[in-house]
């Protein structure tokens, strides 16, 4: 299918997601991530507003009022940082014309 270049204007935030996003899926680029994301959109037929996250949180008994919340996530934030990070930089291959020498003789 033909493909048409557009400019997308996107917060850093989002963009830095959609970059990692990538990198983590092995795809090419950013363009063909968000290609996917269409494509899929676009094949499960759904349209309308966003589906609610209501009921998807399960909150401990033991601690309903979220007071432990902030050392909760302070430890799963330093666990997911102590983390080595892989990073995958895909190799830019351009197309180059060797020169070709003349034979002598």
């Amino acid at each position: 299918m033909a493909k048409q270049a557009i400019s997308v204007t996107l917060e850093m935030d989002n963009l830095t997601w959609l970059k990692g996003r990538a990198g983590a899926t092995g795809v090419r680029s950013v363009s063909e991530l968000l290609d996917q994301l269409v494509r899929a959109a676009r094949a499960s037929g759904q349209t309308g507003p966003s589906r609610s996250v209501v009921g998807t949180i399960d909150v401990d008994a033991s601690d309903p009022w979220l007071e432990g919340a902030d050392e909760a996530i302070r430890s799963i934030v330093q666990a997911s940082l102590g983390r080595p990070l892989m990073v995958k930089e895909s190799l830019l291959q351009y197309g180059t014309r060797r020169k070709t020498r003349a034979r002598r003789g």
